[in-house]
């Protein structure tokens, strides 16, 4: 991975055709959520298919916590659909076949000259596609387990939401007052009217 790609720095916008054919920016599948970024060898690669297995319930928990996922390979489209299909995956997965996140984040994994996949890494991201975590994963137990990823979730949703705690002193008061761009999804949704989004 490149030096410059660190906790506290921000990820690089990819923009990639997703499983239907339609290009993809991160920064618009993030949104204002956290956000997990699985970088992986493709559906070739049992340790990749047994590490989306695990990441298939973790996304329930994910979409009713307001948090993202999204998977890149360096599968083609048929192979990307092929893989997300058989895993019964229901997120974003992108395709990258011309290895343009592969290239740019210099990891190429020059062990696999058959398959020239990425080294598989997850990375979790604050709002605004900033790094959190990095996780390498080429040999499978460098991979984030589920709990690990709950917490570093945890970490970020109580970082990124200024209501985590709707109990601290003057929370209610700003509810009573009506001022619900205080709380999420609200204060989203707040936002978006007043024409910003951020």
């Amino acid at each position: 991975m490149r030096t410059d790609i660190m906790p506290g720095v921000t990820f690089p916008d990819y923009e990639l055709s997703d499983h239907t054919a339609k290009h993809r920016k991160l920064s618009e599948l993030q949104g204002d959520d956290p956000m997990i970024v699985v970088l992986g060898r493709g559906g070739f690669c049992p340790k990749d298919r047994r590490q989306t297995e695990g990441l298939v319930q973790l996304h329930r928990e994910m979409e009713v916590g307001y948090c993202r996922l999204v998977t890149i390979t360096t599968d083609n489209i048929t192979e990307t659909n092929e893989y997300r299909s058989g895993a019964g995956a229901h997120w974003p997965f992108l395709s990258d076949p011309r290895r343009i996140v592969q290239k740019d984040l210099d990891i190429a994994e020059y062990t696999d000259p058959v398959h020239n996949p990425m080294i598989p890494h997850v990375v979790v991201l604050e709002p605004r596609l900033v790094v959190h975590k990095i996780y390498n994963g080429y040999w499978f137990f460098g991979r984030p387990t589920m709990e690990e990823l709950r917490q570093d979730l945890r970490a970020v949703s109580m970082k990124c939401r200024p209501d985590w705690d709707i109990t601290a002193p003057g929370f209610k008061a700003l509810w009573d007052q009506g001022r619900k761009e205080h709380f999420y999804p609200y204060g989203k949704a707040y936002r978006e009217t007043l024409g910003g989004g951020d």
